[in-house]
């Protein structure tokens, strides 16, 4: 059932972008801000107890509903089910429409929209990166495959639809919170609700980053992935989610600058562009082959 769910979310994902805006689940931007008015100023131990909370309370039903689903019908019902929850877990929007928009915007020589797009990807105005804004925006795509589309896979096969709920719900909340942060102008005190989040999110993210990493190693160039591991490794920042983000930008560009090589100058930022996006899809169906040898051998079901 895991393989086929993920098949066929996989397929409807492509094939239903026009739904996409229903994977925002802007209600969540209330509901942390409701949750962070009630905490005020409290951090710590009781900042994390409250994050956990924000992302138990809408992952618990997803849970109760398919344990009650089990098997009924021959598991038809359930099925459908992981599907639908799979399929709304991806996201929020599509990755491969949005380095499309970013690569026609290049191509079309339109400023105000290569920054409108580089600003989804990079969850920040390219400005702030100045010279180094094409670098930065290739480094997002590999982090955002991983937010999006790496780690929601994992904690499905893992948890089935609650796992990759929980993912979903964590990444969203984590968002909300660097969100507020920066439309205030205040940065984020350290254990505070936001932090809390990061670092639940940072934790769920931990292994699928790694499993990444080495997916964009196979699909790409793995000699070059594996001597930006190590650096990766050597200077490796404080916050567990920075760790993993750095590890995926690291290995990710890694992988795809051979294939650069004598592309000319006024080309780059386009075959960068597209060149991270084939490394990433290249990656997820190393990802598919993986998980279909676990379904053959028995590990999952």
């Amino acid at each position: 059932m895991t393989l086929l769910a993920l098949l066929f979310a996989l397929l409807c994902e492509r094939g239903l972008t026009h739904l996409m805006h229903l994977r925002e689940w802007r209600w969540l931007d209330p509901y942390f801000d409701a949750a962070d008015r009630a905490l005020g100023a409290r951090s710590g131990a009781v900042a994390g107890f409250v994050a956990l909370l924000l992302i138990a309370l809408p992952v618990v039903p997803i849970a109760a509903f398919s344990q009650w689903l089990g098997g009924r019908l021959i598991g038809l019902p359930q099925f459908a089910f992981a599907m639908m929850v799979l399929l709304l877990s991806f996201g929020p929007r599509d990755l491969k429409d949005e380095v499309d928009d970013y690569v026609g915007a290049l191509e079309g020589h339109d400023r105000d929209e290569v920054l409108r797009r580089g600003k989804e990807l990079l969850e920040s105005s390219p400005m702030a990166h100045g010279i180094n804004a094409r670098e930065a925006i290739e480094e997002a795509i590999f982090i955002q495959a991983n937010n999006r589309i790496f780690g929601v896979v994992l904690w499905f096969v893992v948890l089935g639809p609650a796992g990759a709920w929980a993912y979903r719900i964590s990444d969203m909340l984590r968002r909300r919170a660097a969100f507020e942060a920066a439309r205030q102008g205040v940065p984020r005190a350290r254990g505070d609700l936001g932090s809390q989040l990061a670092l639940i999110h940072g934790l769920l993210a931990w292994i699928p980053a790694r499993l990444a990493a080495l997916s964009y190693a196979l699909a790409g160039s793995l000699e070059d992935a594996v001597g930006n591991w190590r650096v990766a490794v050597d200077r490796a920042s404080t916050g567990l989610l920075d760790r993993a983000e750095d590890l995926l930008a690291r290995v990710g560009k890694a992988s795809l600058q051979p294939s650069l090589v004598g592309v000319p100058p006024e080309q780059i930022d386009v075959a960068t562009g597209r060149g991270a996006w084939r490394i990433v899809s290249r990656s997820l169906w190393i990802w598919v082959a993986g998980i279909a040898l676990l379904v053959l051998t028995g590990v999952v079901d």
